[in-house]
């Protein structure tokens, strides 16, 4: 569905994207990647139904209906900002004809924000807001390879995070600034074994799963 959007606020953000400046290897990094700014032009241009019709007429069921491409410009943001906040890193990569898993780290913090990548018009994003934050609560890592290995977690067992519950309940945006971790302990599950591990072990694991609550 494309809909019209005011071309001076299309593409703008709740937080300055240009002052972000991510870290090469960071989840900042990724997502600023993930939500750039595409210009769609030669063999990517976009139809445009307005400029056909203005070019040829209304249209006609014909198969021999022309069409009109036009340069454009593409971007992926967050319209709306959800309660729990999950993250998948693509840990694998062609090859040739092959699968190969990547075994990179990449730097996730305890609390992140994500108003760089969220829309202006945010739908549940208080209006003046500047930040959307949320706090780590969980991680899946893998170990092993594309054709065998073994799934672990790390879970922070925490207190009622009530701002997240009216959010899932009642729908409002939180009003509180919290911009600490929800406190609590970490553990590490293995099948039946669990270990309670400190937060820079959890931090310095290779991530494939990323489970964030909402702060703010």
């Amino acid at each position: 569905e494309v809909s019209t959007e005011d071309p001076e606020t299309a593409f703008c953000t709740l937080a300055n994207r240009e002052d972000l400046n991510p870290e090469e290897g960071s989840i900042y990094h990724c997502l600023y990647q993930f939500t750039r700014n595409e210009k769609l032009t030669e063999t990517n241009r976009l139809l445009c139904d307005v400029c056909t019709q203005r070019h040829y007429g209304p249209k006609k069921n014909t198969k021999s209906e022309k069409y009109v491409y036009t340069n454009a410009k593409k971007q992926m943001l967050i319209s709306l900002a959800p309660p729990v906040l999950t993250l998948h890193l693509k840990r694998f990569q062609q090859a040739g004809f092959n699968l190969r898993k990547v075994n990179r780290h990449i730097k996730f913090p305890e609390v992140i924000d994500l108003a760089p990548f969220c829309t202006v018009k945010c739908k549940n994003v208080a209006e003046g807001n500047t930040k959307v934050l949320y706090s780590l609560y969980g991680v899946v890592e893998h170990s092993g390879t594309m054709r065998s290995g073994h799934y672990t977690a790390y879970a922070k067992m925490r207190s009622m995070n009530n701002h997240l519950s009216d959010l899932v309940l009642r729908g409002p945006s939180p009003q509180a600034l919290e911009t600490e971790p929800v406190k609590g302990q970490w553990f590490h599950i293995s099948d039946s074994h669990i270990q309670a591990v400190s937060a820079s072990k959890v931090l310095g694991s290779q991530a494939y799963l990323l489970f964030y609550e909402r702060l703010l």
